[in-house]
Parts: structure tokens; C-alpha cells; sequence
């Protein structure tokens, strides 16, 4: 299947592993222009092997940059433009906030999950959106989490910030969707990430239990009785950022094996 975007200028943010590692490698097979940001050059530049592997040939460009700084996010923007010009795709993503329960939770920790989890977001869309209204067409997808509509009481500040970033993503779509520009968020259930086994150790600690213990309780709780692979996830990414998916804007989408246990 032609998803029909060969040539499209696509950033992904945190795209060095996990997540936004396979969103650019699954764009970069389509054909896409990939523009990537982390804050570590070294996993950066093993990245883009993989990425270029994938089928981006030389249309791959890192920039070493912290999502939680205005300032590194501006100059990932103006380089993207600089090599590929105007943006086409943008896919949010982030590392998540810490993981703590309410009355353990800082000050300093909520400022820190408000601007690395949600501030960014709002940058970065204020960067594209300009471009895309122009061209009439975009796409944003924000790679979110299943607790925004399923709280998790060692998730505090992720649960808070995820459930605002589904009443952003709705939002935005309202506002930018007669310029031809879709965004739609994705709640990703348990994939195995460098996050899912931070969580692990958290919980393990906890609940004085084994990895192997957390893993297949976690899988337990998943009607697949399984963990999905980025992979997975990447692939309804890609198909969001389509043009295949040009009816599709202002939505949660919900990819966690059905772990949620929500109806809407």
C-alpha cells in the first residue's frame, strides 16, 4: 500500500531508541525526508545508520537537543528547515515524567513533567503549524500514553499531563483542520522500551518482585497477553501520518492490546 507521503519532511522528537526510534525508521520506509532529535550524539548517530538502512539513503539529519529546552528546539526547527525546508510530519514524543505517587511528588518534579511532557508539545507545534497552514497540509501525531484515560497511581504526573494532552490534541485539530492538517494522538499501552523497564524496576522495588514476575503480570493484564513491540506502534504512526488517514484528526487512539479498559 502507497501511504502516499515519499518525499515528506518528517521531525521526530526523542527518536534516538524506543518509540520515535521506530516512527523513523517506518517513515524513513516510506520514502520520508527524517529529521530526529536526543540529547545523546553518539545513540543519535547510531540511529541514523538504522534509519538510512531503512530506506532514507542521505536524507537524515540528527540534531543533539533536550525537548525540555525552548532554546535546543528552536535550532533542531530552523536546521530541519535548512536541510529539507518546511515540515510536513511531526511526531511528539518524550521520556516520561517521574514516576512517584502524589504526597512523594516535588514541586521541581511536576515543572520538570510540565515542560520535558507537555511544553514541548506546545513548542514544537508552534514551529510547524506556520508551514503547514501555508501549504494546506500537515500532519502531528503526539505520542502519549493509555493512562490518559486509565490513571495509574505510581503515574501521577504523567496520568495528569496525558489525559491534558488528549483535550490539546482534540483542540488543535479544531483549530488547524480547515488548513488541511490533522492531529491525532496515540495512547500507547506496554511496549518494551528503555521506559517500560525503568517502570519495571520502580515496581519491582515496590512490590518485591522479579523482572520476570513483572513482565508476565503485566502481560497478564493485556487481552493479547503480550507486550507490543515499537514496531507496532510505529506502524499506526506512519498510517496517522498518511494520506491514507486524511479523514482522521482530532483523536486518542488507543494501541495497548486492549489493556484499557474504557469504551471512549
Amino acid at each position: 500500500m502507497d501511504l502516499g507521503i515519499r518525499g515528506r519532511v518528517a521531525m521526530i522528537a526523542a527518536a534516538s531508541k524506543g518509540l520515535g526510534k521506530a516512527c523513523a525508521i517506518a517513515l524513513a520506509a516510506e520514502g520520508c525526508n527524517i529529521s530526529i532529535c536526543a540529547r545523546t550524539v553518539e545513540e543519535l548517530e547510531r540511529t541514523a545508520k538504522e534509519i538510512t538502512a531503512a530506506g532514507a539513503g542521505d536524507n537524515v539529519l540528527t540534531v543533539r537537543a533536550d525537548v525540555s529546552v525552548a532554546e535546543d528546539l528552536q535550532n533542531w526547527f530552523d536546521s530541519t528547515i535548512k536541510r529539507f525546508g518546511q515540515v510536513d510530519i511531526l511526531i511528539t514524543n518524550t521520556g516520561g515524567p517521574p514516576a512517584a505517587k502524589f504526597m512523594q511528588l516535588t514541586d521541581e518534579q511536576w515543572k520538570g513533567g510540565v515542560d520535558s511532557t507537555l511544553m514541548n508539545v506546545v513548542r514544537l507545534c508552534r514551529l510547524v503549524i506556520p508551514g503547514m497552514q501555508e501549504r494546506k497540509w500537515g500532519r502531528i501525531v503526539h505520542l502519549t500514553s493509555f493512562v490518559a484515560k486509565q490513571p495509574l497511581d505510581d503515574l501521577t504526573i504523567s496520568s495528569t499531563i496525558r489525559a491534558g494532552l488528549s483535550g490539546l490534541t482534540k483542540t488543535m485539530a479544531n483549530q488547524v483542520g480547515p488548513d488541511g492538517i490533522t492531529v491525532n494522538a496515540l495512547l500507547t499501552g506496554h511496549a518494551l522500551t528503555d521506559r517500560q523497564y525503568h517502570l519495571a524496576e520502580v515496581r519491582m522495588k515496590t512490590q518485591g518482585i522479579t523482572q520476570d514476575e513483572y513482565f508476565k503480570r503485566a502481560a497478564e493484564e493485556i487481552p493479547l497477553r503480550r507486550l507490543a513491540s515499537p514496531k507496532e506502534m510505529a506502524d499506526v504512526v506512519t498510517f496517522l501520518a498518511s494520506e491514507r488517514a486524511s479523514y482522521v484528526s482530532g483523536v486518542s487512539i488507543q494501541v495497548d492490546g486492549g489493556l484499557t479498559k474504557s469504551t471512549f
